[in-house]
């Protein structure tokens, strides 16, 4: 199969190219600067130029194509409701390209929280409306409505934490912050959970999606189902010598509303589904190999 990939030069697009074009798929991977479209190239995909805003280009790759994986995501937390208004238009997009064509739209989301439970494919946790949440949660389920119009569409459940060497997400974010307070911090007592997954898995996760998952299937990518956010913070104060401590929400920023949330989920469902089983380090094993406290990883 050819495979259209949005955010082919990214994080989690770092391991879904190199896993399409390994079970011999080809890429094409769509790149808004020279920049993207090196990387791209580089891992072994064909290059489409433009942006998420481009639609024509998004249904011209998609047409070309014998499925969709999006990827892409806006994530200036400054213009987080553009960046939802975008991902909607170009999921219709895809929808038009690809209607009635039996086609696989693989979109990536997050996993929903669901305090005090953990969350589960089947979950569609409410959200109040007009808020960022509630519009990337929509988001999704347009996606998975696609499959009324003839597309093989499905949705990966992306965790908070996209783990591996090379990651610049919310755990290199953490370690940063550490470093600038001079104590690894949660919130609280720490025991709110995150759920993790190691990036070569997710990668699996997508690449089974385009090949197996039935029309109209919410599929999480876990691997952890819930790490203490306090478990993480002395992971981190080891490495860097320094003490953990409770500290205010406020001190961190954007991140302090999701530190501040237990959100545990599930891949149960999605293992009977596809088969798929995670085989990556865990993210508290993945901490400790070092990699993320090395020079070339700071987030600072």
């Amino acid at each position: 199969m050819r495979i259209f990939v949005t955010g082919a030069s990214g994080w989690v697009g770092s391991a879904v190219v190199p896993e399409l074009i390994g079970a011999g798929h080809q890429v094409l991977g769509l790149a808004r600067s020279d920049s993207s479209a090196k990387a791209i190239a580089a891992r072994g995909a064909e290059v489409l130029r433009g942006g998420l805003d481009d639609l024509d280009t998004l249904r011209t790759g998609a047409a070309q194509c014998d499925g969709v994986v999006h990827l892409a995501f806006g994530h200036d937390f400054s213009r987080f409701d553009a960046s939802v208004q975008t991902d909607a238009r170009a999921i219709e997009a895809f929808g038009e390209a690809l209607e009635g064509s039996g086609k696989p739209l693989v979109i990536a989301a997050g996993t929903p929280a669901i305090p005090g439970e953990v969350a589960t494919e089947r979950d569609r946790p409410e959200f109040p409306p007009g808020s960022p949440v509630a519009g990337r949660a929509a988001n999704a389920q347009a996606a998975l409505d696609l499959a009324s119009r003839g597309i093989r569409s499905s949705v990966v459940g992306l965790p908070r934490t996209v783990h591996g060497e090379g990651d610049q997400g919310f755990v290199s974010w953490l370690i940063a912050h550490a470093r600038e307070k001079g104590a690894a911090g949660h919130v609280g007592d720490g025991s709110h959970r995150w759920p993790a997954v190691h990036v070569t898995d997710a990668g699996r996760l997508f690449r089974l999606a385009v090949e197996q998952a039935p029309a109209g299937s919410m599929l999480h990518a876990v691997g952890d189902e819930g790490v203490p956010i306090r478990d993480i913070a002395e992971v981190i104060g080891r490495h860097l010598g320094l003490p953990t401590a409770s500290q205010p929400a406020e001190d961190f920023g954007f991140l302090g509303m999701l530190l501040s949330v237990d959100q545990p989920a599930s891949s149960a469902l999605t293992r009977d589904l596809l088969g798929w089983r995670p085989a990556g380090p865990r993210l508290l094993e993945d901490l400790d190999k070092g990699h993320y406290f090395s020079p070339e990883s700071r987030a600072d």
